[in-house]
C-alpha cells in the first residue's frame, strides 16, 4: 500500500518512543497516536524494507488507558508524544523498555525491581530551551518547540508541562519579541526556574538597542522575572534585570542543602523527582560516617553534597569547570566541610588520575547519554560495597551493567524508573550494584 493510503488493524504493542506496533501481512507497522489493544485505522506515511510508519486518524476502539491530551498542541508539537496516555501507563511502560533493554542489551535482571519514582505530570518542567524563529511566508513570529518528527517550530500559545510562569505566557512572550528591532534576530530563549524566581536568557545574533533593552526591563518587571542576554557562547551570558537579581537556587529540605546555579548550567528539570531521586540516592548508596564516597560526574553537587552529611569523605568529579566551581561554593555556603571537587574528562580513555586507583567504599554514577563505559572499565572497584548508577538512557546503562556485572564482578541487586519527564519517551532510572560474595 502507498503512502497516503489507509488501513484498519489491531494494535499488539507499544515501542520505545511511544508508537503503536501492528502488523500488516506480516509486516511491522509503527502507528503514531496508537496504543496497545486499539482497533485503529492509519494512514501510511513512510515505506521501508524491513517495516512501515503510519499515523492513526480514527481509533475505532480505544484502550482503556486513553485519555484526553491536555494541550491543544499535542500531536504537532514534539515536546510530548505521550499525552494519549495515561500516567500510570507511561510510567509502566517506561518500567518494561528498562528491563528490557537491561536484558537484551546486558543480558542482566535486576535481582528487585524498585518502585516507580512519580510526581507531577503537570507543569514540572523547570529547565528547557524555546526556539524562536520568524517565518517569512506567514509574516509571523514563532515560539516553542520544534514539531514532531520535523525541524519546523511548533506555533505555541502555551506549554502544559512547562513551569506556569513561563508555558502560560507564551504568547506574551511572542508579543515582546516582537516589539523588538531585531526580532529576527533571536533564535533561542533559555528557561531556568528556581525556587522562587525565574530567569530567561535570551539568544541574540546582533547588539540590542537601547529600546529593545528598555522593552526586556518592563517585561521582567512586570513578571517579576531576571532576563539575561547571550551574545555569544555561554561565558557571554550576562544578567539585564534586575541588577540585584537573587542567583537562582533550589532546595534539597531533607538534607537542609540549598543548590545555587546560573541559567545555563545543567540541572535536573523535575525539581520534585529530583529530591526523591536524592532521597534514593542516599538511601541505596547508604553511606556511612567512615566511609569514602567518589561521585562520578557530580555537575553542581546536587548528588555530593546529600551523601557528604552522611560519608566521612566525598570526591566529586566533573568535566566542566564552571559546574566545579560553583559545586565548591555550594558547599562551602552549606557549610559542607568533608567534600572535595575535581575536574577532569571521565570520557577520556587516556586520563591519568589519582582516583582511578584510590580505595573508596561507594560509588555514585550520573553520566551523561552516552555513559560510563571509559571510566568503569578502568576504576579500582575491588573494595567498594555499593555502586548507584543514575541513568538517562537505558541502553547504556544496560551496556555499562554487563561490564560491572560479568567483567568487574558486582551484583545487579535493584533497579528501577524514575518519571523525569512525564508525557514523554525519556526513561530515566536508577541501579544498584553490590559486591557480589564469593
Amino acid at each position: 500500500m502507498p503512502p497516503g493510503s489507509s488501513c484498519e488493524v489491531r494494535v499488539e504493542a507499544i515501542s520505545h518512543e511511544g508508537r503503536g506496533i501492528a502488523h500488516v501481512g506480516g509486516k511491522a507497522t509503527f502507528i503514531d497516536g496508537a496504543l496497545p489493544g486499539e482497533r485503529v485505522r492509519f494512514c501510511y506515511t513512510r515505506r521501508h524494507g524491513r517495516f512501515d510508519e503510519g499515523i492513526a486518524i480514527e481509533i475505532l476502539e480505544p484502550a482503556p488507558v486513553r485519555v484526553e491530551p491536555r494541550c491543544p498542541h499535542f500531536g504537532l508539537c514534539g515536546g510530548c508524544s505521550l499525552q494519549h496516555y495515561a500516567s500510570i501507563a507511561q510510567i509502566q511502560h517506561k518500567q518494561a523498555v528498562l528491563l528490557e533493554q537491561l536484558q537484551h542489551i546486558g543480558g542482566v535482571r535486576p535481582a528487585s525491581i524498585l518502585p516507580p519514582l512519580t510526581g507531577p505530570v503537570w507543569d514540572y518542567r523547570h529547565k528547557a530551551r524555546l526556539t524562536v524563529r520568524y517565518v517569512e511566508k506567514k509574516a509571523k513570529l514563532l515560539i516553542g518547540f520544534k514539531e514532531k518528527g520535523g525541524r519546523r517550530v511548533a506555533d505555541l500559545s502555551r506549554c502544559e508541562v512547562l513551569h506556569p510562569s513561563v508555558g502560560q505566557k507564551l504568547t506574551e512572550l511572542r508579543v515582546l519579541l516582537g516589539k523588538l528591532s531585531l526580532y529576527k534576530q533571536i533564535p533561542q530563549i533559555e528557561v531556568a526556574v528556581g525556587e522562587d524566581s525565574t530567569a530567561l536568557v535570551i539568544r541574540h545574533l546582533a547588539p540590542l538597542s537601547d529600546h529593545d533593552q528598555e522593552q526586556l526591563k518592563r517585561y521582567a518587571e512586570l513578571h517579576r522575572m531576571s532576563i539575561y542576554l547571550q551574545a555569544g557562547g555561554p561565558e557571554t551570558v550576562e544578567l539585564l534585570w534586575p541588577k540585584d537579581a537573587r542567583p537562582l537556587h533550589y532546595r534539597l529540605p531533607a538534607e537542609d542543602i540549598e543548590i545555587y546555579f546560573e541559567p545555563t548550567d545543567f540541572t535536573q528539570v523535575n525539581p520534585a523527582i529530583n529530591q526523591a531521586l536524592v532521597g534514593w540516592v542516599v538511601e541505596l548508596l547508604n553511606p556511612k560516617p567512615d566511609e569514602r564516597v567518589l561521585d562520578l560526574f557530580c555537575g553542581l553537587g546536587n548528588f555530593t553534597l546529600p551523601i557528604a552529611r552522611h560519608a566521612g569523605w566525598v570526591l566529586g568529579i566533573e568535566g566542566q569547570a564552571s559546574l566545579v566551581e560553583r559545586a565548591r561554593r555550594n558547599a562551602e555556603y552549606n557549610k559542607i566541610n568533608n567534600v572535595d571537587f575535581e575536574v577532569m574528562d571521565l570520557a577520556d580513555e587516556n586520563l591519568e588520575a589519582a582516583f582511578i586507583s584510590s580505595y573508596f567504599d561507594k560509588v555514585l554514577l550520573d553520566p551523561p547519554r552516552t555513559g560510563a563505559r571509559e571510566i568503569i572499565e578502568r576504576l579500582e572497584l575491588k573494595g567498594v560495597k555499593r555502586l548507584v548508577y543514575v541513568s538517562c538512557n537505558p541502553a547504556t546503562l544496560a551496556r555499562d551493567a554487563r561490564v560491572l556485572m560479568h567483567a568487574r564482578g558486582l551484583l545487579l541487586a535493584a533497579a528501577g524508573v524514575l518519571d523525569m519527564f512525564p508525557h514523554t519517551s525519556h526513561v530515566e532510572s536508577i541501579a544498584l550494584f553490590i559486591r557480589n560474595p564469593p
